[in-house]
């Protein structure tokens, strides 16, 4: 069996470009991962998914064990059968989506215990339980349960929750076990103070993990404060492991992160923005129900090779977002995530041959000059 390894080619300062092998294929990276939070991405087929270019997606691992259940999952086959995707998955650990119930949870040093959003029912989870469900699902790729505080929060909160955050990360890997062909991620954790950072990244190396991932940010800091932290925290990880910014982002968000050396992230932003009319282009975001594209027969974006863009127009796209008709969702999330994959070999490609820094300077020029007007 393939076993799990990270292979770094290039890099072009400290942007890098190189691939995950998995039992179940390669991943090419810089990688985004689309989300498929209840064992799908929100109106798209798998296959039209993997068309996008995505070797990789995420699932959730707090509303699958809600609904189906992952012992469910389990019986039917796994989660790969279940939805239909033969390529890696990564699943959550499920922390942040409890951490984000606010009153109906309860934090302890054994884990959380939560109501369901759901039906009321009663649950916890664990670093242990966290690591049973991911085993049930059948993830390629499972993530260290971990807590996560919204920012802005004083030093004290977050170092208490990032030392808290790194004593189930041992628990974690314990539970984990060895499961040859399938990894262990850890989470560094510390908010936007350097040495909480540094301390987190050093108790995750003594550990062991197969990649690491740069917990707690957009979780309210903004992008600024953001890169601020992503300047010193890649590189407090190891270099020969992939590094995983959870939960980011947009487009510039995305560029500006595997300018710092990320390689691998996850957003719901493309498939979300696809179902509220939102496109993201080359030159920036595009809100196709505003009236100026009824009569518009341009397509959405003319340096774009994806099905929506080769075969309807701006005024067709306009039309079925009025009309509130299904295919106005599915055509636009098509869209938006394969722009984002080309965002991706479009970087994958400038690293490789040493020209980042041009490509970059391309990007944000094409979006500085915003969306034409028809003439």
């Amino acid at each position: 069996m393939t076993r799990f390894s990270f292979d770094l080619h290039a890099t072009d300062g400290t942007a890098r470009t190189g691939v995950i092998h998995t039992p179940r294929g390669d991943i090419r990276t810089p990688a985004f991962m689309p989300v498929g939070t209840a064992a799908t991405v929100k109106a798209m087929m798998p296959e039209s998914v993997a068309a996008t270019g995505a070797d990789i997606l995420l699932g959730n691992t707090y509303h699958l064990m809600l609904r189906p259940t992952a012992e469910r999952i389990a019986r039917l086959g796994g989660l790969h059968k279940f939805m239909n995707w033969d390529k890696p998955i990564l699943t959550d650990s499920g922390g942040f989506q409890v951490m984000s119930l606010a009153d109906l949870r309860k934090l302890t040093e054994r884990g959380v215990t939560f109501k369901s959003h759901i039906d009321g029912s009663r649950h916890e989870l664990t670093p242990e339980r966290s690591m049973e469900i991911q085993k049930l699902l059948g993830s390629d790729i499972v993530m260290c349960f971990d807590e996560c505080p919204a920012l802005p929060a004083d030093e004290a909160r977050v170092a208490d929750s990032m030392r808290l955050s790194m004593r189930w990360a041992q628990r974690s890997r314990d539970a984990f076990g060895d499961r040859p062909g399938h990894a262990l991620f850890g989470i560094q954790q510390g908010g936007v103070t350097e040495h909480l950072r540094g301390e987190s990244a050093e108790a995750l190396r003594a550990i062991g993990f197969d990649g690491y991932a740069v917990g707690g940010l957009a979780v309210g800091e903004g992008q600024e404060v953001m890169f601020q932290v992503l300047d010193y925290a890649p590189g407090m990880l190891p270099v020969d492991k992939p590094r995983y910014l959870m939960g980011v982002g947009k487009p510039d968000d995305i560029v500006g992160a595997v300018k710092r050396g990320i390689d691998m992230m996850d957003c719901v932003l493309p498939s979300r923005s696809g179902r509220t009319g939102q496109a993201w282009t080359r030159r920036g975001q595009v809100n196709l129900k505003n009236a100026r594209h009824q009569d518009d027969p341009r397509p959405l974006d003319e340096g774009c090779g994806c099905p929506t863009c080769r075969n309807y127009s701006r005024a067709y796209l306009h039309h079925v977002f009025k009309a509130q008709e299904m295919i106005s969702g599915m055509l636009l999330t098509w869209h938006n995530l394969h722009y984002y994959q080309d965002i991706m070999q479009g970087m994958r490609d400038a690293i490789a041959g040493g020209q980042f820094a041009a490509w970059e300077a391309g990007f944000h020029a094409l979006r500085a000059e915003g969306d034409i007007e028809p003439i």
